[in-house]
């Protein structure tokens, strides 16, 4: 399998709270999840839990074990959280937390796990993309968006409504009937959205961040077999450079209001699925 990984923080003095890596069959993207400006007991930070748990994710995966995702997922959440339980409130609604993406290759088919709002798209030859995201986050967030997409980025109207409107999602998360995301409960891997499908057909695949998804979701620019052909044409970075030239014009939110006027933007393609997998055979990866 081939992967091909583009990144870009939302502005280049701060750190990016994404992360993805591959090994020779799986894939992984997190998006984490946090807020500058407001209260937090984690000492730590957010980009510190992604680059944790990601990597807690591919040592799992690199064993090859056929395990569930959804088990070794619980068992990166919980290997983190007891990395950091002794000096931070990993219990508050304002520790870090993190999407989950996960694609594996084995065996002829292609499994995957979606934990929140981050995008996995599966292009089939000869039918439409298979577009999975979980829904749940912009369900709960858009009873309590109104305010915060009424007064225009940058502004100390819109930064006191986002925070309001992050403080209004933390009462949701991980909660019965509010969304679920990766943080200190290995339980919440029971949550994800999980599914097989058969390599024979599949062409590749594209795990998006929120921030680079965008450029369908959000903004428009294009629909899910156009950038698909972008990606295969110019490459991933391609997509993220769009992305910020519609994020550059529209600084403001007023033609798409959002939360962030610039998102960390991460993307990992892969192509070149074997039939098979064979944990010692040749595989190719670049970044």
């Amino acid at each position: 399998m081939q992967v091909t990984m583009a990144t870009s923080p939302a502005k280049p003095d701060q750190p990016n709270e994404d992360f993805a890596g591959a090994v020779p069959h799986a894939v992984v993207l997190l998006d984490g999840a946090g807020l500058a400006g407001t209260t937090s007991t984690c000492l730590h930070g957010v980009a510190w839990y992604t680059r944790r748990l990601g990597g807690a994710l591919l040592a799992h995966l690199a064993a090859g074990d056929g395990r569930e995702l959804t088990a070794i997922l619980g068992e990166a959440v919980a290997q983190v959280a007891d990395a950091h339980r002794d000096t931070c409130d990993i219990g508050d609604p304002s520790s870090p937390s993190a999407t989950v993406t996960i694609l594996r290759v084995d065996d002829g088919r292609a499994d995957y796990l979606v934990l929140a709002d981050s995008v996995l798209v599966l292009d089939h030859a000869g039918s439409a993309p298979d577009v999975i995201t979980d829904g749940r986050v912009d369900a709960v967030g858009s009873r309590y968006r109104a305010a915060m997409d009424a007064t225009p980025n940058g502004s100390p109207e819109h930064d006191r409504a986002l925070r309001e409107y992050i403080e209004a999602l933390r009462a949701h998360r991980n909660q019965p009937g509010g969304y679920w995301v990766a943080a200190d409960d290995p339980g919440v891997a029971a949550e994800a959205l999980t599914g097989t499908r058969p390599v024979p057909g599949l062409r590749g695949a594209v795990l998006l961040s929120d921030g680079a998804s965008r450029i369908v979701d959000q903004f428009a620019l294009a629909d899910w077999p156009a950038v698909l052909a972008l990606i295969a044409a110019e490459g991933p970075g391609e997509v993220i450079q769009r992305v910020r030239t519609a994020e550059a014009g529209d600084p403001q939110g007023r033609r798409w209001p959002r939360a962030k006027a610039y998102d960390d933007a991460t993307l990992a393609w892969c192509t070149g699925f074997p039939a098979r997998h064979t944990p010692n055979g040749p595989s190719r990866q670049s970044s």
